[in-house]
């Protein structure tokens, strides 16, 4: 097949337009993933504190980083603005134009409180990560490393500065793909140090465990008794207590007893997690005033999100194919046919040039131009 890339001067290596067309349909798909399914059409600040949503930071209007705009905003106030990207950040309402930005106001919901006061920010809306507070990507790398982000600070850090111990080992399967859901950094694991009463939570890179123990210790019900935990001992898979109405699983007072790590060490929590830990009001309460109620709501984790998602990515494509196939039954039976045959047209004159053209030689604009050349000649002479 032929190959395409953007400019005739290229001498990078050249794709086939079915790899390109591909890899432009992953990246609409990462993109929508990232947006949670905005379009960007309207400001997020009506919707108050948002579970989750993509954030945006300008660092020419605030570049302290003290401030975050939603989708919308970033695209229509914030146009060629310096703006970093944050992805997605949990229990945030839009900035944009609020007293932090002084004299500008938001061009699409100037009518804002002075400030968000439950907004939480961190060194990211300054465009740096990591203990190393380094930028992402890195212009001094001359190759980008992958970073994990905390699922409580939402900070993303680098592998090697997690303050992992020689003994330790991110938890990953042979082909390098991580074997856990969420990870917490040193920081965040001494405000989370009761999930340490979870050990099923926790997940493991030990090779030595079979998978059915590694089965086990990922889905088995997370339940300790104050006798078992004087022990040292949990319970074994299969052995839960009943939940209903209300009751902790623990059956011990967080508040008493929260456990101490001393020196924090990161944890990687097992896929499932957040099912696992205890509901009752007792500990909601304990996981609120440690401003971690969120921990209970799937639907803050970032699987959940992309669900969302892609879900109304696929009822948005499924709404425009009904607008379209609308559009045609609205025309008269000539007007149908004449757009009709204008897309057959279309798709005859590119599978032409494909099969005449040389593989070896690469698509240029010019060819493209000469296509649509073409295609509007042969329209011309049409009776």
């Amino acid at each position: 097949m032929a190959t395409v890339f953007e400019d005739e001067g290229d001498t990078e290596p050249t794709i086939s337009i079915g790899d390109y067309l591909k890899a432009v349909e992953e990246e609409e798909l990462e993109a929508d993933l990232v947006l949670g399914g905005d379009e960007g059409k309207e400001c997020t600040y009506g919707k108050g504190y948002t579970k989750r949503q993509a954030i945006f930071s300008c660092l020419s209007c605030t570049p302290d980083g003290n401030a975050g705009v939603c989708t919308a905003c970033s695209l229509s106030c914030h146009d060629g603005h310096e703006i970093v990207e944050l992805w997605t950040k949990r229990n945030f309402r839009c900035d944009c134009g609020n007293s932090k930005f002084g004299e500008f106001f938001c061009k699409l919901l100037a009518n804002k409180e002075v400030e968000n006061s439950e907004n939480m920010y961190n060194h990211n809306f300054r465009g740096i990560y990591c203990t190393c507070d380094l930028p992402y990507p890195d212009p001094n790398a001359e190759e980008q490393v992958e970073m994990i982000q905390c699922c409580i600070c939402e900070d993303w850090f680098h592998e090697e500065h997690i303050g992992l111990q020689d003994v330790d080992k991110i938890p990953k399967d042979e082909e390098d793909e991580p074997q856990y859901e969420d990870f917490i950094c040193q920081g965040c694991a001494v405000v989370c140090s009761f999930l340490t009463y979870y050990p099923q939570t926790l997940s493991t890179s030990d090779s030595s465990k079979s998978l059915k123990e590694k089965a086990v210790l990922e889905t088995a019900p997370a339940v300790m008794t104050s006798n078992e935990l004087d022990n040292g001992t949990a319970l074994n898979a299969g052995d839960s207590v009943n939940t209903q109405n209300g009751k902790c699983i623990l059956e011990i007072d967080l508040v008493e007893n929260s456990p101490s790590l001393g020196k924090s060490k990161a944890m990687f929590l097992s896929k499932g997690w957040r099912d696992i830990i205890c509901k009752c009001k007792k500990c909601a309460d304990f996981y609120a005033k440690r401003r971690v109620g969120y921990l209970v709501d799937k639907e803050d984790s970032i699987p959940e999100y992309e669900s969302m998602a892609k879900q109304k990515r696929d009822e948005n494509l499924q709404k425009q194919e009904g607008i379209e196939m609308k559009f045609l039954d609205d025309l008269g039976h000539v007007e149908k046919m004449e757009i009709l045959s204008g897309i057959a047209d279309m798709k005859n004159e590119f599978r032409a040039f494909l099969e005449s053209s040389d593989p070896s030689k690469a698509v240029t604009p010019a060819d493209v131009q000469q296509v649509f050349e073409n295609l509007a000649k042969k329209r011309k002479r049409m009776p």
